[in-house]
């Protein structure tokens, strides 16, 4: 985690608004700050998503857009479709209507210091959701609010490392990797990769993005099926892109969970349900379930409050049976 955590310091708001804006001034990292304290009804944060390639994506933006309108807090939506250049410009657009807050979650790590310079200078604090940035300037934004993407690589690799403790030849497993360049790609690919090492005979054979997306997915796995001789086991980095392989690896004439079994991360109901059927083998959790505590971090800032740098989502992970129990009240 230790480039992860570079990336995260807290900063807050502070004064009133100014005359060019409808935002607060950011303290400095770390500092609580004053706040515009305007009623929650008269708050407008403006919010730029990734877009809609998943389950787990459309059960997040379904939360956060629930949970404002339970607040009372104005919302502005817009939907990146994917590409960095439609939120940068949703940004642009929420800066230049004078929004209260910026929210969003970050298509890649890189390429964000103008913009987000462009929010500071007109004095609106920035939360990142979901997904980090990697700037060195770490006053850009408040604070961070999302999994720890490392981890999760890490409990997948755990599982792996486990299942194969006493296999005495090589296990070939092909990688489903998020979008090139976003964060919970990098991180679940590095965390996985810190642990399987352990074990020699543990062996990423091919590696491929499927863009977070089940017909990627799909896609990746028919390639991977035709020139990989062997394949033990599928690590995908979303839930969407395994099932997507699990079409692939039926159509090919296989068993998905049994010839060929499947880790995948996120834990959205699609997938609960392949891993309560025996096509997925161990699901690590990732909640899209981001909404009230995105809503109790705008409070806090809005009354002056110090918010943490870094906002650790509380997930779990789920075998078969563990999916049976949970599945029946699962919000997503």
């Amino acid at each position: 985690m230790k480039k992860t955590l570079g990336l995260f310091a807290a900063g807050a708001v502070a004064l009133a608004m100014t005359a060019c804006s409808g935002g607060a001034t950011p303290a400095e990292p770390g500092a609580a700050g004053g706040a515009p304290n305007k009623p929650l009804d008269q708050l407008v944060v403006g919010f730029a998503q990734v877009g809609a390639e998943s389950g787990w994506r459309t059960a997040n933006t379904k939360d956060i857009q629930e949970s404002f309108k339970t607040a009372g807090i104005q919302l502005k939506f817009s939907d990146a479709q994917q590409k960095q250049e439609n939120q940068i410009s949703a940004i642009r657009s929420y800066i230049q209507q004078g929004v209260d807050y910026i929210a969003f979650s970050p298509v890649v790590q890189t390429g964000w210091d103008a913009v987000l310079q462009e929010a500071k200078t007109a004095n609106i604090p920035v939360i990142l959701t979901d997904r980090a940035v990697d700037s060195k300037d770490t006053s850009l934004y408040v604070t961070f609010l999302g999994s720890d993407f490392v981890a999760e690589g890490k409990k997948a690799g755990e599982w792996v490392t486990n299942e194969y403790k006493d296999a005495k030849e090589q296990v070939s497993i092909v990688q489903l990797e998020g979008t090139t360049g976003s964060a919970p790609a990098i991180d679940r690919a590095t965390g996985f990769a810190d642990v399987i090492k352990a074990n020699p005979n543990l062996k990423v054979v091919a590696s491929q993005t499927g863009d977070f997306t089940r017909a990627g997915g799909k896609q990746v796995m028919e390639a991977m099926l035709k020139s990989q001789p062997k394949i033990d086991l599928v690590y995908a980095h979303n839930d969407d892109m395994g099932l997507g392989a699990i079409e692939a690896i039926e159509a090919a004439g296989k068993v998905p969970g049994k010839d060929i079994k499947i880790v995948t991360v996120d834990a959205v109901h699609d997938g609960m349900v392949a891993l309560t059927e025996g096509k997925i083998n161990f699901i690590v959790e990732c909640s899209p379930l981001l909404g009230a505590q995105l809503i109790d971090v705008i409070k806090k800032l809005n009354a002056g409050e110090k918010v943490e740098a870094r906002i650790v989502t509380n997930e779990g992970t789920f075998t078969q049976e563990q999916a049976k129990e949970a599945l029946p009240n699962r919000k997503y």
